[in-house]
């Protein structure tokens, strides 16, 4: 007799019966087994293994070769939701037919990352979509629908958002807390990820590794207070690699993991990703805590029921009912033509002053360090096509009309006893980059050792150098392989790129004496030459080799050669993704380094019709009022030098738009850990000062009129309509921005604020009605003395226009709405992070689980305003929660101090609150300062009377 169906393989029933069903045919031991990334099958069921975690955020990466497409940076200068969307559906089709062939490939993907781009030192500013909330959800939200697909049930993909919360920062970026005001966490950084989860095409988030107010990301309530409130569908919340191990070992949260992992797992945490493969320490701890008490199976049954909750949808156990199973399209001709389109739509036309387009017999000089290449960052796959900006103008001018010239010193290096580095010829072809084998952790993949090590002789190698800024060089050999160490701690020329999550490839020249010595950055250690080859010192060996830096020719010279017989320079300059800006690095400048300064100075010298070319993954400033023409454009992928020439030559009008401010110097960034954009006027939505290029800003090969603005209040949403009308000679893409400002605002407000915005296609002539309907919610601020979201009535700018600060048309409407009135605080008290200034305070933790406290920055002294309290008709005394040691003073208006608190004594710990009460006298509405000494924290407020 056949077995019957159990009710968790029936396609008929509702996912939850069936994951009820299986639940309840899980042991505790294999329930709390599924906590790990790698869940391990269970035979008995048959059930198969199961691992979170695809990356493909521009493509499936780390899995060997796939279509690689324009960094996320670059997908939102695009401003095209339609053309993101289609994006992700090649990505999920893609990582389908790759599935079919290798099972290792997941389909719970780890993308889009939806961070903002709040400031542009951050090292992972590739990864996020734009400074602005609006475009980031905007453009996040059209890719994980292409992620998941369009059938109503079965998803192709189950795209998980990074980073959950706050998070800009590599410098410190387990230890580090980001002091968020309630304001900036809802008007700020909680919005984009909200407006992407309620669109519908969300299967969870990744925590950071950060800390927010004092209390780590993987302990957040914001999880279960905010997060799964925005969808009906279960959310799987997976954490970082390593970071719950981090709660106990770096950020010293809990003094046991047992505490830790129970801890995370009861804030929403359902997957740990933690120690690679092996899943024996979480599952150990999961045990340990439930013997101690500290977890219930029902706590381990509400992680697994959302891992499973995903599972079902991605059709696992519905084989013949997953419209996506036999998906196989890989490396189709769509998907190449997909990718030049997108990296063509992400081209920025920064400055134009005539120069461009260039006609097609221009004769062009094609110079500088990333002229003939096509980098990859950390989260790419493996290239299948690839196309540089020198290969691109040669198939578009012809190569007899293209000249070139990387840039780069050439030297060789000499030793203590006159004999030179030499690199030993290896008989073979260049082996492919780190990475190109398939790999779940593409960190572990360790440097070739099957080449001969570097050896001195007497006329030795001359080697391609380039400083990357920062003193960080690079060393390539003339077979085009970068000197490298790998772990037998030997130099060989072995690598076709920097590269890894360790790079093995960048050197320092520390000057020393009459010389230099060359320290390994990777390894931190000096070069030494030995008789069996020149490698790395030991550990603890200070010793190295002092070296002669012998220069045959500098990249200017170069440059100044091939600039000078052309009609037009080309100058491409930026970054190499792996070095000096990149995860686990910050940026410490907005400067190009010098070496590509010196390239440039020497280009512009030569050919005054120099064209600067930016390919980077974060803004840069530099000199725009000396150059005819700058374009910008992240790394694209595997068609980005295609598509770029086909900007420079007009086949495509650029119509890309700046997604962040660019900043004309680092005296206008804020500090990097500073995430108050309001209090700090950080980004289009505040900053003050004259920005190098603005927020949306981008120039076309023809000029666009706007006319005809109308604009009606309704009762629940504005409407707004106008003509664009393209006024050139050119057929071409614009991009229409619609922004509010606040004419009256009650407390600080945006200068402007994107609302809305189209990216559309108009021949000469053409025009085109565009219109929106904006929510009048979208008009609303998070009200500290309501706690709660506000509309405020009053008049209201509609700017309209080509960027932030290109504004066309502009109206002002009159919005109803809800009145500013003073804060009840003798009825609610005052919760201390509910403040509307502050100056030397920073928010912290108030217990590990839940809410908020306010101390002065480093136990100094900090103060805090809230403004319009109403202390009732007579109010006679205060009372103080606060831990700690220090002193409470109050004062109201700008009277004097007329109030002051301190405990006896400092109390236990940093969370055992005492109340304090004194007398304080007020009536009627007053603003009310608080000021803080010593390392307290100031957790409530309240008035009697």
């Amino acid at each position: 007799m056949t077995a019957p169906t159990p009710p968790f393989r029936d396609p008929q029933l509702p996912f939850a019966k069936r994951v009820d069903d299986l639940m309840s045919r899980l042991t505790l031991d294999e329930k709390t087994a599924f906590l790990h990334q790698f869940a391990p099958a269970v035979e008995r069921l048959g059930i198969a293994a199961f691992r979170t975690g695809q990356e493909a955020l521009h493509g499936v990466a780390w899995m060997g070769p796939a279509t690689v497409f324009p960094q996320a940076v670059g997908l939102g200068a695009t401003w095209n939701e339609d053309l993101v969307h289609r994006v992700g559906e090649a990505v999920s089709k893609e990582a389908r037919a790759m599935r079919a062939r290798d099972e290792r490939v997941g389909l719970n993907v780890w993308s889009p990352t939806v961070n903002l781009l709040r400031h542009p030192l951050w090292g992972r500013n590739e990864e996020g979509y734009s400074e602005d909330p609006k475009l980031t959800s905007a453009i996040a939200t059209a890719y994980t629908r292409g992620l998941r697909g369009d059938h109503p049930t079965y998803w192709r993909t189950a795209p998980v958002l990074k980073h959950w919360l706050a998070h800009n920062n590599e410098t410190a970026r387990d230890t580090s807390s980001s002091s968020v005001r309630p304001r900036v966490l809802h008007e700020y950084d909680l919005r984009a990820f909200r407006a992407t989860v309620e669109a519908g095409a969300v299967a969870g988030v990744m925590p950071a590794y950060n800390l927010v107010n004092g209390r780590p990301n993987h302990l957040s309530p914001d999880l279960g207070r905010h997060l799964r409130t925005w969808t009906e569908e279960d959310l799987l919340v997976c954490s970082d690699a390593g970071a719950p191990s981090n709660l106990v070992d770096s950020e010293h949260y809990f003094d046991t993991h047992e505490e830790a992992t129970a801890a995370a797992l009861r804030a929403g945490v359902d997957s740990f990703t933690d120690h690679g493969t092996d899943p024996s320490k979480i599952v150990a701890r999961v045990r340990g805590a439930l013997e101690r008490g500290l977890l219930t199976e029902a706590d381990v049954d509400a992680a697994v029921r959302r891992q499973l909750s995903v599972r079902f949808r991605l059709g696992e156990f519905d084989p013949g009912h997953d419209p996506h199973a036999d998906v196989r399209d890989f490396d189709t001709p769509e998907h190449r033509a997909l990718a030049r389109e997108a990296a063509e739509q992400a081209v920025v036309l920064l400055k134009n002053d005539g120069l461009l387009p260039l006609a097609s017999d221009t004769r062009v000089a094609v110079v500088g360090l990333l002229a003939d290449e096509c980098k990859l960052d950390w989260y790419s796959g493996t290239l299948i096509h690839r196309s540089t900006p020198l290969e691109g103008l040669y198939e578009r001018f012809g190569a007899d009309r293209v000249s070139f010239a990387e840039g780069v010193d050439r030297v060789r290096l000499r030793t203590a006893d006159g004999t030179f580095l030499h690199v030993v010829p290896s008989g073979d072809a260049p082996a492919e980059g780190r990475g190109t084998e398939a790999a779940l952790d593409p960190a572990l993949l360790a440097g070739r050792t099957d080449l001969p090590p570097l050896t001195t002789d007497a006329a030795g190698t001359e080697l391609a150098l380039v400083d990357w800024g920062e003193g960080v060089l690079t060393l390539r050999a003339p077979d085009g392989r970068y000197l490298s160490v790998a772990e037998d701690g030997f130099l060989r020329a072995s690598a076709d790129q920097p590269g890894g999550w360790v790079v093995q490839e960048t050197f320092r020249l520390e000057p020393h004496g009459d010389g230099h010595l060359l320290r390994h950055t990777g390894t931190g250690r000096l070069v030494q030459v030995a008789a069996d080859g020149v490698k790395v010192a030991e550990e603890d060996d200070t010793d190295g080799e002092v070296f002669e830096l012998v220069v045959a020719e500098r990249g200017e010279e170069a440059v100044t050669r091939a600039a000078a017989g052309a009609d037009v320079v080309v100058v491409v300059a930026g970054n190499d993704p792996h070095i000096n800006g990149r995860e686990t690095e910050d940026r410490t400048t907005l400067r190009l380094p010098a070496h590509q300064e010196r390239l440039l100075r020497a280009a512009r010298a030569a050919n005054p019709a120099t064209v600067l070319a930016l390919v980077s993954a974060y803004p840069y400033a530099v000199d725009a009022e000396a150059l005819p023409a700058v374009l910008w454009t992240a790394h694209g992928g595997q068609a980005a030098g295609t598509a770029l020439a086909r900007v420079l030559a007009g086949d495509v009008s650029p119509a890309g738009r700046l997604p962040q401010t660019w900043y004309a110097d680092d005296a206008d960034l804020p500090a990097l850990l500073d995430y108050d954009v309001i209090g700090g006027r950080q980004t289009y939505l505040y900053f003050e000062g004259t920005p190098l290029f603005p927020f949306g800003h981008g120039l076309s090969y023809t000029s666009f009129g706007y006319a005809d603005l109308t604009a009606r209040v309704g009762e629940e949403a504005v409407s707004v309509s106008f003509t664009v009308t393209n006024t050139g000679e050119v057929a071409a893409d614009e991009v229409a921005q619609l922004y509010a400002r606040a004419e009256s605002p009650s407390v600080p407000r945006p200068r402007r604020e994107l609302l809305a915005h189209r990216r559309l296609s108009l021949a000469p002539g053409a025009s085109a009605r565009v219109s929106f309907e904006v929510l009048l919610s979208a008009l609303a601020f998070w009200d500290v003395a309501r706690g709660r979201w506000r509309l405020e009535p009053g008049p209201y700018a509609l700017l309209v226009g080509a960027s932030s600060e290109d504004v066309r048309l502009s109206t002002t409407v009159t919005v109803d709405g809800e009145p500013a009135a003073p804060r009840p605080v003798r009825e609610r008290g005052l919760d201390a992070a509910d403040f509307d200034e502050q100056s030397g305070t920073e928010i912290v933790d108030r217990t590990r689980t839940t809410g908020d406290a306010v101390t002065p920055v480093g136990g100094g002294t900090g103060e805090l305003l809230y403004r319009a309290c109403d202390f009732g008709a007579a109010t006679t005394g205060v009372t103080v929660s606060v831990a700690g040691e220090g002193t409470v003073e109050l004062a109201l208006g700008d009277g004097p101090w007329t109030a002051a608190l301190s405990p006896a004594a400092p109390t236990a710990g940093p969370y055992d609150y005492v109340e304090l009460t004194c007398a304080f006298t007020a009536g009627g509405v007053h603003d009310l300062r608080i000021r803080l000494r010593g390392s307290l924290r100031l957790a409530h407020v309240g008035f009697s009377g």
